[in-house]
């Protein structure tokens, strides 16, 4: 389920965007959670990657839903 394709991880050094990724917690029903975990894995994604494409590709597709990334 890697999506890193040859690029070795090193500690506090992004792959893929900008920032490096941190632990967030969120609260969902079991059922969403259950269908979070369908949608990423029909993509062969890690939850947490699906959740940030999906936030980033809302972003692109309406740039009013944009947000500054923090300093």
């Amino acid at each position: 389920m890697s999506t890193r394709k040859g690029k070795k991880r090193l500690r506090n050094q992004p792959i893929f965007y900008d920032e490096i990724k941190k632990v967030h917690g969120i609260s969902l029903t079991d059922s969403s959670w259950v269908r979070l975990q369908q949608l990423a894995k029909q993509k062969g994604l890690s939850i947490s990657e699906f959740i940030e494409r999906w936030v980033r590709d809302t972003q692109a597709e309406n740039p009013e839903c944009r947000i500054s990334t923090p300093p």
